[in-house]
């Protein structure tokens, strides 16, 4: 088996509406229906650790002395 290139967030994303807009046809039969279901899941979990991983990188931002500090929002 050959090994898959890691999709982007933006290509994941973009196969994943294919998906999505395939099931909302409704004229999908069962097999490929479950078939399209589970690839949806695993690129769902795709694109959420990728948006993990950003936001830990995100919880810290350089200040002006080059130190890291944490990244809080201000919430008003």
């Amino acid at each position: 088996m050959s090994e898959e290139k890691e999709l982007t967030f933006e290509e994941a994303m973009a196969q994943l509406e294919e998906i999505v807009e395939k099931l909302e046809e409704g004229n999908v039969p069962l097999e490929k229906a479950i078939s399209f279901f589970q690839e949806g899941m695993r690129l769902s979990k795709l694109c959420h650790d990728k948006l993990q991983h950003v936001e830990k990188q995100m919880e810290y931002i350089l200040r002006e002395d080059g130190e890291l500090e944490p990244f809080a929002i201000q919430e008003e």
